[in-house]
């Protein structure tokens, strides 16, 4: 495994293991055991995905030392505000069993988030998290909040496959010293990614799958991962990435793939923000 070092000198995993998708406690909690049993140390969930109780479950049950886990959750658009972050905070360590979270991540960019963001601040300062970030923050209001919060945000985790690789996103985040993590790094599926001839062909060079090729991107770009499966065999394929490296000509093929948009989802539309606002996770 390699790790980056975050701004504040936390040290976190450079492919991780992501829920999202699994809600169904059993299912959730065995593919979590089978991802430690390979050697996934990054296991990132969020309140909106259901399924804290298993990954603690998992958790709980590896006998793994706390302190070589890297645990992540998030903060749901509903809890987004001072008062409320705290209360949810505080209900997915319980559900997660855990004493303190690694990185705690504002969700999405909507409701009261600057309240949020200053009881985040109090949390990490308190060491009940040690590192704190945001999710799908595009370059303008992650500027605001670099630029206006006590304690900027270490991680911004973001939509980044070969087909929107956020470049200038990327550069944005680089000059706030956060770290960009991929989520859907395999593009949830779309233009075929796991047969695509680009990709497939520059595997065979490596003896590695398309998969493999690009979550290797990914990471040579310094971009966190966090593919997911429920398959024990895909779990391991996604973790073996570290014997071999794309070269400056593959990598340029790979780049050429980029789209310069998401066909996933579009944070700046007001129907996504109507969506979100809308979607509660409880009473």
């Amino acid at each position: 495994m390699e790790y980056v070092t975050l701004v504040n000198g936390v040290k976190m995993p450079l492919v991780g293991f992501g829920v999202y998708q699994i809600p169904e406690a059993n299912e959730c909690q065995q593919a979590v055991k089978d991802a430690l049993e390979v050697g996934y140390r990054l296991i990132d969930t969020a309140a909106a995905y259901f399924n804290e109780e298993a990954v603690g479950a998992a958790i709980s049950s590896s006998n793994i030392p706390r302190e070589e886990l890297f645990i992540t959750s998030k903060l749901w658009v509903q809890d987004a505000s001072y008062d409320t972050c705290k209360k949810a905070f505080n209900t997915t360590l319980k559900k997660l069993g855990l004493d303190y979270l690694d990185l705690y991540l504002i969700h999405q960019p909507f409701n009261d988030y600057y309240g949020a963001w200053r009881a985040m601040e109090e949390l990490y300062e308190e060491g009940k998290i040690k590192a704190i970030g945001v999710c799908n923050f595009y370059p303008e209001r992650l500027t605001d909040l670099c630029l206006n919060a006590k304690i900027a945000p270490m991680v911004n985790q973001v939509e980044i496959h070969p087909f929107f690789a956020q470049n200038e996103a990327i550069e944005n985040m680089h000059e706030f010293h956060v770290q960009p993590e991929a989520w859907g790094p395999f593009a949830e599926g779309k233009h075929g990614i796991f047969t695509h001839p680009v990709l497939t062909n520059i595997g065979n060079k490596y003896g590695k799958s398309a998969a493999q090729v690009t979550l290797r991107w990914n990471v040579q770009r310094n971009v966190i991962v966090i593919p997911k499966s429920v398959h024990r065999e895909r779990i391991e394929e996604n973790f073996n990435i570290w014997d071999f490296k794309l070269s400056d000509e593959d990598m340029a093929k790979i780049n050429a793939l980029d789209l310069g948009h998401s066909e996933i989802i579009d944070h700046s539309l007001a129907a996504t923000a109507k969506f979100l606002n809308g979607w509660k996770i409880h009473d």
